[in-house]
This record gives C-alpha cells, structure tokens and sequence, in this order.
C-alpha cells in the first residue's frame, strides 16, 4: 500500500494556489478555502480526500487490465506526463489532442498501423526501391505520426478511463470522453468547471510542481493496480497446476482400490441405512455450494460500452455475472441504466447480450476480434 498524501507535502508543491478571483468558477465554490490577495486559495483537505477516492479508482482501472489514457499538451505538463506514464507503461497525449481520437477510434488506429506498415517496408527492404523524393516523403509522415501517436501505439482498443491536466485547454477530448461514457479523471482548477468530470482533483494545474505531485500519487496508485494483477496471474497459474496435481491424484487412489477387495466387510447397508433415515441432510449439504458461487460478481466492464458506472448499476440488480447479462433483455437493461442515471440513457445495450453470451462461454479471443471489427472496443 503506497503511502496516503499528505497536505503538508500538497502545500510545499503549491497545489492550493487557484486562478485570479475574477477568473473563477461558480461552480468551483466548494473546493475553494479562502481569498488572498485577489487569488482564491484551494482547501487541501478536500484535494487529499478527492485524490484517495480517484487514486482507488484508477487501481481498481489497471487491476482490471485496462489502458488509462493521459491528456496534458500544455507545456510545462508535457515532460512531466511523458516521463511519470511512461514508467507504469500506459498511453499518453502530449503534442496535440487529434479531433476523434476517441470517438473515430477506428482511424486513428489506421493511422498508427500506417507508422507500423512503414517500418515493415524499411525491414524487408521495399523502401530502399523508392526514388528519394518518395523516401523523404515516407520518413517525414513516419516522424510526424511518431511525434502525434507514438505514445498510443500500444493502445489496440478505447482506454478503460481518461486523465486530464487542465480541462479548459483539453475540453475536446473532455466531451468525446463524456459521449463514449469514458470516467473522466482530472486536475481541475478555481477556473474550471467540475460538472462533466467524474473524478475531480481540485489542484493548481499550471505549476510544474503542483502537476508533478499530483501525477506522482495518481502513477503509483495506477503501478500498484498492475502489481495487483500480475500477482492475481500467478495465483491463478498456480491454482491450476494444484487443480491438475489433484485430478491426478484420484485416478491412481481409485487404481489401488480396484485391486484390495474390500467387499468382505459389510458396512454398506449401514450407510444405505443413514442415506434413507437421514436424506433431508444429504440434501442441503449440497445445495448450499452453489449459492456461493451465484454471489460471485464478474467484471462486466470487459464488454464494449460498459463502463464502471454502468457495471455498478447492473450490479445493484443482481446482473453480476456474464451469464446473467447474456439472459436479460436489451430494453430491460436500458432501463436499469436510465433508472440508475440520465447520463448513461445515449448507452445502446443491443450488442451487450451477444458479447456477454461469449464472455460466459470463455471464447475471450473471438469475443476481442469481435469488438476490434466493431468499433475499436473498451479496454
């Protein structure tokens, strides 16, 4: 567990300087702790608070196994993000935020297969065929695909959540986010409207140092997350070379049986004789075995469309497993999402069922060709 932020440490890195007061929004009234000299102060306390609950969150994202994709393009972010992301391994946008990366997913995807197709042409040897003025035309667009999509090679599908640094300045990439239902994480300031964002971070989101503390707790958690699962892989791993010992083990147990006779000793219609008197109890034994594994909630957020919130809300109807999604009826779980809130009433649930039906059936690598064709997928 890493260790929770403190507001001493906040304080130093000058999180709780806000904007100019003539500059403020309304809305960013309850975060703000005080006026001084024509500057609104952040309370710090509610930052820590803010930044536990997202913190969890964004663990909760990378255990799962799903991309979170960083957004910072204003200067004094870009070397900060790049450098912090690039350790736990995750995309990131710093240059320039390209119109559709979220909403035409599938071309920005042609986009980065186009760098990757360039790079094949100078292994085999096809590019040296190129007259030079066709070589240097090739080398300018593979340099300025690396320069604009180079850090999202690695994302094959839509990311599971999006962080932001100042979503005044990234307010594009704030409403392709909001219309894909994509949680959206970020660093918002005194003039900055916190509505759209699921998970607000009040925090000064112009400083270099106030920007780098924030991405320093918020890129350990996600670490954390990735450390949570490889250690869940190798459990598992190891769950199932015990599985195969113990299958093993009753074939050559039921061998040496065969050959003792044990049927010399008569205490069989004795047992037969506890079955008839007592069959209530045989009975339940049983039955109860199943009702634990009815409890178990899968991770529905692995189907294309669905994300944390919809999860949720499908959850608190006893919607819990892969099984159970595939079962009911699109028009119902429309009305499960629209009960549970009117920002999830735009979510098509029609394709859910027949993912959902793969999902339960384990045919995982069909189930990813599938959303790949569709449209770019939900990691």
């Amino acid at each position: 567990m890493a260790s929770k932020p403190e507001v001493k440490d906040l304080l130093e890195a000058g999180v709780h300087f806000g904007h100019l007061t003539r500059k403020w929004n309304p809305n960013m009234a309850p975060y703000i702790y005080m006026e001084r000299n024509g500057i609104h102060v952040i309370n710090l306390y509610k930052t820590v608070a803010k930044l536990d609950e997202a913190k969890e969150a964004l663990k909760k994202i990378a255990s799962s196994g799903r991309k979170i994709l960083f957004v910072a393009t204003k200067k004094q972010a870009k070397d900060i993000v790049a450098d912090k992301v690039s350790k736990v391994n995750m995309p990131y946008i710093t240059e320039r935020w390209p119109g559709g990366m979220l909403t035409n997913f599938v071309t920005i995807r042609k986009a980065v297969k186009k760098m990757a197709a360039i790079d094949r042409m100078k292994k085999d040897g096809t590019f040296n065929t190129l007259s030079k003025k066709e070589r240097l035309q090739v080398d300018r667009l593979r340099a300025k695909l690396e320069k604009n999509l180079g850090s999202i090679a690695d994302m094959t599908r839509l990311p599971g959540a999006i962080f932001i640094v100042d979503t005044m300045r990234e307010h594009i990439a704030v409403k392709e986010a909001q219309k894909l239902n994509i949680p959206i994480f970020a660093m918002v300031d005194t003039n900055s409207d916190p509505r759209p964002i699921d998970y607000v971070i009040p925090a000064n989101d112009d400083a270099g140092k106030s920007i780098e503390a924030i991405l320093g707790e918020v890129t350990n958690a996600v670490a954390e997350g990735l450390a949570d699962r490889k250690n869940d892989k190798q459990e598992e791993k190891a769950a199932e070379a015990k599985e195969k010992e113990t299958a093993e083990a009753p074939k050559e147990e039921t061998a040496a049986v065969k050959e003792t006779p044990v049927k010399e000793e008569t205490p069989a219609p004795k047992v037969e004789a506890v079955a008839e008197e007592t069959p209530a109890e045989v009975v339940e034994e049983p039955k109860k075995a199943p009702a634990t594994a009815k409890t178990e909630v899968e991770d529905l957020t692995k189907i294309e469309g669905i994300g944390p919130k919809a999860a949720e809300a499908l959850n608190n109807k006893g919607i819990n497993t892969y099984a159970d999604l595939a079962k009911t009826d699109a028009e119902k779980v429309k009305e499960i999402l629209t009960e549970a809130s009117s920002r999830m009433a735009h979510l098509d649930p029609t394709s859910w069922g027949k993912q959902a039906q793969m999902a339960a059936d384990g045919k995982w690598d069909e189930l990813k060709e599938w959303q790949d064709n569709a449209k770019g997928g939900v990691e």
